[in-house]
């Protein structure tokens, strides 16, 4: 599979500064090669011998390909600005409603990480139904992205931020029984 770089100065993107096409669902692979393909033209240590213009060139494109390349691997962070592409703001630091279902299941999780915090058999099963969660809500969000609903999938992307952050703490709780 050979990785085609649009136009490196092709900034007024991620997506098109990797060359390719704005949507939710991403192939990673695809995305990689093009990040360490960018990476080695722009590097620094590359144009060390370059004037400074072409030095602090090399390091604003280095710095803007890792930017791009952290936002559109992380599914929340590409999720938000696909939203921000299409004009949509998610708000999420005003904008913290969720439906009573999802709050339930958050309360739900919380006790059950608070009642198991010594016992890892039980973690583990909770952080396999929390990753089953995560999973469905990347596909429910590549459903509305293709959808163009990009108000349900603000809505969509706050549960899933809510989700990595529980996954974190539980991973991290996991991590001081093992």
């Amino acid at each position: 599979m050979s990785v085609v770089v649009a136009n490196l100065s092709a900034s007024d993107n991620y997506f098109t500064f990797f060359g390719l096409t704005p949507r939710f669902k991403l192939d990673t692979t695809v995305l990689d090669q093009a990040y360490l393909a960018i990476q080695k033209e722009v590097h620094p240590d590359r144009h060390a011998s370059g004037t400074e213009s072409e030095q602090r060139v090399a390091m604003q494109m280095a710095t803007y390909a890792n930017t791009a390349y952290r936002t559109l691997k992380d599914p929340v962070q590409r999720g938000l600005y696909l939203c921000q592409l299409n004009g949509v703001d998610a708000h999420l630091e005003t904008n913290t409603a969720m439906p009573v279902e999802f709050l339930m299941k958050q309360m739900e999780w919380r006790e059950a990480l608070d009642e198991s915090i010594e016992n890892l058999s039980e973690l583990e099963s909770l952080a396999s139904e929390v990753h089953r969660a995560r999973d469905e809500s990347i596909v429910r969000l590549t459903e509305e992205f293709e959808k163009s609903a990009y108000q349900t999938a603000v809505e969509t992307l706050r549960g899933l931020l809510f989700i990595e952050k529980f996954a974190a703490e539980l991973d991290d709780a996991i991590a001081e029984l093992v």
